[in-house]
């Protein structure tokens, strides 16, 4: 309000505003900066130390308490009790997750944390587990699955798009609720394209949080952002029926994690001199760990390994499957790619915008407890601490259009929309980021 009135003031100045009292808000733009530094200023504690001296808790976004007007009942009905689960259980896990991975060495990073699974079981009791699934793909599972399973509520993308977000705050908890890439869409993938046989062998155990799955499509050696540069290879062997499988990949997200057990790999067809472009590929499964499959590094995200989960460079050597391993058909990757991609582009949005509104909430009580120049940091930075508030809006109202449109029309047809989502949400993410990198100074780029 400050800055509106003073920006109203100060036209009034040049001579360009429209009222011709507006000079008179000036003293009300002092009144209301006056009043909003008392409320960012911290007093002294009855330790007679104020609190900027002490060390910082990572604050979490706000809550919120009331139904917001994109949600349905059913949404928001959820929406309370994740928060309520993430406050109470995810989040004073997390300091102790992250000090035990850090202090993992070897082979040690790779394993899974108990905390895990104990938080997984918590989420299955308090009905809160594979939240993502869309109602019309939950419809495909065969029935005994389903029986058995607990497949979620069947949420529209739209009604799911919030409670993503709010999962991204944390960087473990998407796991916890089994909602976690690139089991997300593996799943989806073999709800929608899957066999009876595919679902219950591999379906299932990822419906029920049992085992891990990993996803193979980039490789080291082509331009992989075309994926009609493939190089690896997808043969059939007349003689024995199989499929055999040759190539490198890279980015393969989840397959260091010792609990995967199955990856999904995409190839160009050996065969496919003839066929139309984006005919010539196919997906096949592969059951892990698996002769010819070979790990050779995991790869690091500017020094990071992202372990226990992380992202491995693979090699298939020769590696011979059964021919009802092929997803949907021969020739039918770029089919299955692109139903895969859309919901999951979505997730990853607002994932992003969940850290991103993490990451805001920091730099605000960071700016709020530490003094420059005699002002608090978030007055002096208040425009960034504005443009980060200003994208992160914009970019989740981008991602629930494009949920919306995804929703009534399927992939094909929001294609544009799910385009600009993935656009704007992630550079709304690093601006916010970035923007608390600077206000925390020195320890915005520390291990702190």
């Amino acid at each position: 309000m400050a800055a509106i009135l003073a920006g109203v003031h100060a036209r009034a100045l040049r001579g360009n505003a429209s009222a011709s009292n507006a000079t008179k808000v000036g003293a009300a733009a002092k009144g209301f900066a006056a009043y909003g530094l008392s409320l960012v200023e911290m007093t002294p504690s009855s330790d007679g130390h104020h609190a900027f001296a002490r060390p910082l808790p990572a604050p979490r976004p706000h809550k919120r308490t009331t139904r917001q007007w994109y949600q349905s009942e059913k949404s928001a009905s959820i929406m309370e009790r994740l928060e309520s689960f993430m406050d109470e259980h995810v989040y004073p896990a997390e300091a102790a997750l992250i000090a035990e991975q850090e202090a993992r060495r070897g082979s040690d990073r790779w394993m899974p944390h108990a905390k895990i699974e104990e938080l997984k079981a918590l989420a299955k009791k308090a009905k809160l587990w594979n939240l993502f699934l869309p109602s019309d793909t939950r419809e495909l599972i065969a029935p005994s699955i389903r029986a058995e399973v607990d497949c979620g509520p069947g949420l529209t993308n739209m009604e799911y798009a919030p409670l993503s977000e709010i999962m991204g705050a944390c960087s473990f908890a998407s796991e916890v609720f089994n909602c976690s890439a690139p089991d997300t869409g593996n799943m989806e993938t073999l709800a929608r394209y899957g066999s009876i046989e595919q679902h219950e062998k591999y379906l299932k155990p990822l419906l029920a949080g049992e085992m891990r799955s990993c996803f193979a499509m980039t490789e080291p050696a082509v331009a992989s952002s075309d994926a009609t540069n493939m190089q690896a290879e997808v043969v059939h062997d007349a003689k024995t029926g199989e499929m055999v499988l040759r190539g490198r990949k890279w980015w393969t997200t989840g397959a260091p994690d010792p609990r995967c057990r199955v990856c999904i790999f995409m190839g160009r067809d050996a065969d496919a001199d003839g066929r139309p472009g984006h005919r010539r590929h196919s997906m096949v499964l592969v059951p892990l760990p698996h002769s010819g499959v070979r790990m050779l590094r995991p790869l690091t995200v500017f020094g990071y390994d992202d372990a226990p989960h992380g992202h491995a460079e693979l090699e298939f050597e020769n590696v011979r499957v059964p021919a009802t391993n092929v997803l949907l058909g021969v020739g039918r990757g770029f089919e299955i790619a692109q139903g895969r991609l859309g919901p999951g582009r979505l997730h990853h949005c607002m994932r992003a915008i969940g850290l991103g509104e993490r990451a805001l909430a920091m730099a605000i009580v960071r700016g709020s407890t530490r003094k420059a120049f005699g002002r608090p940091l978030a007055v002096l930075s208040a425009d960034k601490i504005a443009e980060a508030r200003v994208q992160l809006d914009t970019a989740r109202m981008a991602v629930l259009s494009a949920a919306a449109e995804l929703d009534a029309r399927g992939n094909k047809d929001a294609k544009a929309s799910l385009a600009i989502a993935k656009v704007v949400a992630p550079r709304a993410a690093l601006f916010a980021i970035d923007s608390a990198i600077q206000i925390f100074g020195g320890a915005g780029v520390s291990q702190d």
